[in-house]
């Protein structure tokens, strides 16, 4: 990953510019074709909307992002392994959200592609037979495979979980791209910090038209791949040995947290955890009549007045991550569990006012 000269930066810079323009315009094509092809999500009464609205416009980032991801690699400003391991398992990842937007896929045929992307991605970037905690490394030999396996896979399906209102994965793409961009150069590895950026501009883009109130929507086909990227982002920084993966954690804890707390709540309720459903934080609170503006903004901010300070400081005093690491876990179970009372509260009458 070597940015040297002048003439890298250029290239850099024309790519993060172009995957803004390319992003903003392709997102208006795919919204075109989702109208002709009648591809709108219809509300009901697990939606957050109210209008039927055109989906598949993460259609958009794809493209943009294999285009930028190719043309980075083959200049050698990224390491033709992450190439590899961004586009290949990138594609398929896409592939199937594309399908899925178009017509239902079962979870297991969802899920077996999911491991597979995150199978190619463990594969091309050598396996990961020690993890960085603290400062220290920890060498668990085939361990760390299996579970960077598991963690690409549930990245990519958080990542779609959360994305359920205006804006929201677009402003985590944007926000958690450049903080992780910062990270990157900071550590002495502007190549994937142009990776990062490059993420950050190609949901920039797809924004311009998922702002509140969204134009279209993302799809399977953007959020899963979001997540893929930023799983593989944070395995190659852990294999480098100056971004442990665990500051990812930290940059993308509002998805992280509140995906993972919804899920052990439905599981231990006995509901099925894969199935639509409006029982997120961020959901509940645009139920107590937060606007998605406001909601998306809100997380927005966390991302870039919190987050991103605190993984700074850890990147640069690793011996502060697991600290911090465990008490954004405990502010985020608070204002989780806040959330759901408050709105269990309100729809059995103990309070009357939603705000």
């Amino acid at each position: 990953m070597n940015v040297q000269n002048s003439h890298d930066w250029v290239i850099g810079g024309a790519v993060l510019f172009l995957a803004w323009l390319i992003s903003l315009l392709l997102t208006g094509a795919v919204r075109r074709y989702a109208v002709r092809r009648a591809l709108f999500d219809i509300p009901n009464e697990r939606s957050s909307h109210t209008v039927p609205t055109p989906r598949g416009g993460g259609l958009a980032i794809a493209v943009t992002l294999a285009f930028g991801v190719a043309t980075l690699g083959f200049s050698g400003i990224v390491q033709l392994k992450v190439m590899w391991a961004l586009l290949g398992g990138g594609a398929l990842v896409a592939g199937i959200g594309w399908i899925d937007d178009h017509r239902h896929v079962a979870p297991p045929w969802r899920v077996s592609v999911h491991a597979l992307a995150a199978l190619w991605a463990v594969y091309c970037l050598d396996g990961l037979a020690k993890i960085t905690v603290g400062g220290d490394a920890w060498h668990i030999g085939w361990l760390g495979s299996v579970l960077a396996v598991i963690g690409i896979v549930w990245l990519i399906n958080l990542y779609n979980f959360m994305d359920g209102i205006d804006g929201l994965a677009g402003v985590e793409a944007v926000t958690a791209g450049l903080s992780g961009a910062a990270l990157f150069w900071w550590a002495g590895l502007p190549g994937l910090g142009l990776a990062a950026a490059l993420v950050a501009m190609s949901g920039a883009g797809f924004l311009g038209w998922n702002w509140p109130p969204a134009k279209i929507f993302m799809g399977d086909v953007g959020s899963g791949l979001l997540g893929y990227c930023f799983a593989v982002l944070a395995l190659a920084g852990e294999k480098s040995g100056q971004v442990p993966a665990a500051l990812w954690l930290v940059l993308l804890a509002v998805f992280v947290l509140d995906a993972t707390f919804t899920l052990i709540s439905r599981v231990l309720a006995g509901e099925r955890w894969y199935t639509a459903h409006r029982s997120h934080a961020y959901q509940r609170t645009a139920q107590l009549g937060y606007s998605h503006r406001r909601v998306t903004l809100t997380v927005g901010l966390i991302n870039m007045l919190i987050l991103f300070p605190l993984a700074a400081l850890a990147l640069s005093y690793p011996a502060t991550l697991p600290w911090s690491v465990g008490m954004i876990a405990v502010a985020g179970w608070a204002t989780w569990k806040a959330a759901q009372n408050r709105y269990r509260d309100y729809h059995t009458g103990k309070i009357t006012d939603k705000q």
